[in-house]
């Protein structure tokens, strides 16, 4: 009789962790490319009303780790993808660096799931449905900078292609958490009371934030950020295809540059802009300048502007820079190339990507082994807030790879007379896994907040154009060697959230447990009153 409540006391604790791993993993399809948008709201749904359940605060935190595992395990797993074909590590090392890399993830819901409890237990009766939205984005926004921030995979993205969207003008992806968070929050609620069988008429209010939230969209469906269109550039993004594992060898830099320059040829003449990926040109600037003023020449000659990456290493201060440079015209109408080696119509990256571009402890951990210490991986900082580039006439706003997902930054970097958001990327180090689609969701979100054009150009894919509004003008497939020509329509923009970042999110969950705290103070007055 005792081993049997022992057995049955363990099932229903670990039950619930391991449904909750398994919600946390499906919760990849929410993502590009699947882009199940619907499918939060049924997994944070259950996480909530598990950690609602959740006899001590310890147990809430290991419900939390639990979802954070599946989440992360499954939603970046192609991160393992660099870490074996190119760390140069054993597959027993690389699979073991992986789930540190996921582990450490997890505890920010663990985070949030232990705090949940804690406030439970010290505020009972306080409208926890009205305090989660605030907790969560104070868990989120620690992932969003801690260690220099890996915001990947943050719940607002999921929203890119449902109706939500319409709401991304207003509060951004950091407000798009809150309010997933609070909608399911509000059903984990619901789904007590019904298990508890104490369904009332008044429980209708947690069927509330459901409706409103989706009324809200549903009218913000039709509001228009961006007014006429004022100016059309005729764009070239080429995708050059260049295998990862030979990009950086020195026979291949020569051949490289030739093939960019191939494929750019015939778009000289008729196009505005000609645009190469991230370090398209493998080799050092200060090496390279012969082959940058050919270039420069022939765009100035064509009337045109070429944007590339590059790196640019400086004997005199021992800094390198992965770098984003124009050649040709910088402003319409110019009659020769204006490139000079240290001009400063150029882009420093401000936003390192560790292990990739810098490494913590580098003078312990390059010892150990091929992956820290990867070609370019010392790079330094560029800063935070830099002048648009200027190509043509047009002024671009840049965002190398990785940065495209910090959109403080983004913002930091648009002004009065920004045309359109430019990243660029290499996104060869992730194969055909779905870490490229979720890098070109995530820039289709930065042009929802900004109602701004992106223009994103990548070695392999996915190089693409995205509208205003955050859908896909075009785009070439992946893993193949091609130019994508279009045209790119220009529009001032304003959006609440262009204007005032991430300061309504802040406001909206300040004001729902502002709300709790008041519910609060009214019952316990109320209960004094009764006792007295």
């Amino acid at each position: 009789m005792v081993n049997k409540f022992r057995t049955d006391a363990l099932l229903s604790r670990w039950f619930p962790a391991i449904g909750l791993i398994l919600a946390g993993s499906i919760n990849t399809l929410a993502y590009a490319p699947f882009n199940l948008w619907w499918l939060p709201f049924f997994t944070f749904t259950l996480l909530f009303y598990s950690l609602e359940r959740a006899s001590t605060a310890k147990y809430a935190r290991t419900l939390g780790l639990c979802f954070g595992l599946g989440w992360f395990g499954a939603g970046i797993s192609w991160v393992h993808v660099a870490i074996a074909d190119f760390g140069g590590l054993p597959i027993a090392a690389s699979l073991l660096l992986m789930g540190l890399l996921i582990l450490y993830l997890a505890l920010y819901p663990a985070l949030f799931g232990w705090a949940y409890k804690k406030l439970t237990q010290r505020f009972i009766g306080l409208p926890l449905t009205l305090i989660m939205p605030l907790l969560w984005l104070i868990a989120e926004s620690l992932r969003g900078v801690f260690l220099t921030g890996f915001p990947w995979l943050s719940i607002g993205y999921s929203q890119t292609e449902g109706p939500l969207r319409a709401l991304a003008p207003v509060v951004g992806e950091f407000g798009l958490q809150a309010i997933v968070v609070f909608v399911t929050a509000s059903l984990a609620q619901l789904l007590i009371k019904v298990k508890q069988n104490k369904l009332r008429f008044n429980s209708s209010i947690y069927i509330l934030p459901f409706v409103s939230i989706f009324t809200a969209a549903t009218i913000l469906n039709n509001a228009s950020w961006s007014g006429p269109t004022h100016k059309q550039v005729k764009v070239a993004m080429v995708q050059g295809n260049i295998a990862q594992s030979i990009k950086w060898q020195p026979e291949n830099e020569w051949p490289t540059m030739q093939t960019y320059l191939k494929l750019s040829t015939s778009f000289f003449d008729d196009h505005d802009l000609i645009i190469w990926p991230e370090a398209a040109i493998p080799r050092l600037e200060i090496l390279s300048k012969e082959f940058l003023h050919e270039v420069d020449s022939i765009a100035a000659q064509s009337n045109t502007a070429l944007i590339t990456g590059i790196v640019d290493y400086q004997p005199d201060t021992t800094n390198a820079y992965n770098n984003i440079i124009v050649l040709g015209n910088k402003n319409s109408g110019d009659e020769h190339g204006h490139y000079r080696y240290g001009h400063s119509n150029r882009f420093n990256k401000h936003h390192l990507l560790p292990i990739g571009e810098f490494v913590p402890l580098e003078s312990v951990l390059r010892e150990i082994a091929p992956l820290f210490d990867l070609p370019m991986s010392s790079f330094s900082r560029g800063y935070y807030q830099q002048d648009n580039l200027i190509a043509n006439g047009l002024n671009l706003s840049p965002a190398i790879c990785f940065e495209i997902a910090f959109a403080d930054q983004v913002r930091a970097n648009l002004y009065n007379n920004s045309d359109v958001i430019l990243t660029l990327s290499n996104d060869a180090w992730f194969g055909a896994s779905h870490g490229p689609w979720q890098h070109l969701q995530i820039a289709q979100m930065r042009a929802l907040e900004m109602a701004m054009p992106v223009i994103r150009v990548t070695n392999n894919g996915v190089t693409a154009v995205i509208n205003s509004d955050g859908t896909i003008a075009a785009q070439l497939p992946q893993f193949e060697q091609a130019v994508l020509s279009h045209t790119v329509d220009i529009a001032l923009s304003q959006t609440p959230y262009k204007t005032l970042g991430n300061l309504i999110a802040w406001l909206f969950t300040l004001v729902l447990a502002g709300i709790a705290v008041v519910v609060q103070w009214r019952s316990r007055a109320l209960n004094a009153d009764k006792q007295s």
